[in-house]
């Protein structure tokens, strides 16, 4: 059994029991997040849904909240001699353990 939820812009693929990273979400460690925006569902047959799938939820448990690996951005123009900047991200996110789907 698998679905395919949407958090954060994005479509994540999730089975029970899983470990997934997503954009960060504003709730507590220890809590626990219910997604019922599932696109694709399957468990024997496959439902896809028109833009989501009915009826169907997936429970997940709160991990930890965190940054990822900096990276830098640099800008730079060639043949302009003061035109550089250097700049650096760090992307905040959110480790979700998958629970159950509940259809």
């Amino acid at each position: 059994m698998y679905a395919i939820i949407e958090t954060g812009g994005k479509q994540v693929y999730v089975e029970a029991g899983s470990t997934i990273f997503v954009e960060k979400l504003d709730v507590n460690e220890g809590d626990t997040v219910v997604f019922d925006k599932v696109v694709v569902y399957s468990n024997r047959t496959t439902r896809v849904g028109t833009p989501y799938v009915k009826g169907i939820k997936v429970n997940a448990k709160v991990e930890k909240h965190g940054k990822g690996k900096k990276i830098i951005v640099y800008k730079y123009k060639a043949k302009k001699g003061s035109s550089h900047r250097k700049q650096g991200h760090r992307q905040p996110y959110t480790k979700l353990t998958i629970e159950s789907i509940e259809a």
